[in-house]
């Protein structure tokens, strides 16, 4: 975070999950199985041109000021397909798209797009609480010799994902961390 301009991309996309009702406070069960008394929605912003864009330009700046070099960028299905998709256009890098599970007909592939053997691949993730669902789609992609670049995500809930995911040798970078989030909602 050493610019100014990142700075201010950051805070605006932070004020955005609240402008955009994109977090939540109650009772709910995540896709961990946990249970909080937040939610975390990024579809609300990734089904908004100018949030999802300002994702990607922000998701590409972090990559590239930590020196990751990729070939591909893959998200799995479906909160991180948009995210991919606009890292798709903004980086004009391929996209592959890791479903949760193979398809039930034709080729039974578990990816649309492709890897090839070697390749590095970015996987990007909307949320992560443990990381197992994006380290599932890591697993997968290895399966066919691609290579995982690192691991970004928009926002991380700061419950052993973080730990998870370094652990198994991944670079992990989360634009924004829930602290920011849920300090940002308290100094408001």
């Amino acid at each position: 975070m050493n610019s100014e301009m990142e700075t201010g991309k950051r805070e605006m996309l932070i004020k955005s999950f609240f402008n955009e009702g994109a977090i939540l406070f109650g009772r709910f069960v995540l896709t961990s199985g946990k249970e909080s008394d937040y939610y975390i929605n990024v579809k609300k912003l990734t089904t908004n041109p100018k949030a999802l864009k300002l994702i990607a330009k922000l998701m590409t700046e972090r990559i590239e000021e930590a020196g990751i070099e990729f070939d591909r960028v893959a998200g799995p299905e479906l909160g991180a397909v948009p995210i991919a998709t606009a890292l798709a256009l903004e980086t004009g890098k391929p996209l592959v798209i890791v479903r949760k599970k193979p398809k039930g007909h034709g080729t039974g592939s578990q990816i649309e797009g492709e890897v090839k053997p070697g390749e590095r691949v970015l996987l990007v993730e909307d949320v992560t609480t443990t990381g197992g669902s994006v380290l599932k789609a890591a697993g997968i992609i290895e399966s066919l010799g691609g290579e995982i670049a690192a691991i970004s995500v928009v926002v991380d809930r700061e419950e052993g994902a973080e730990r998870a995911i370094t652990k198994k040798g991944y670079s992990f970078v989360p634009l924004i961390r829930v602290s920011e989030l849920l300090s940002f909602n308290s100094s408001e």
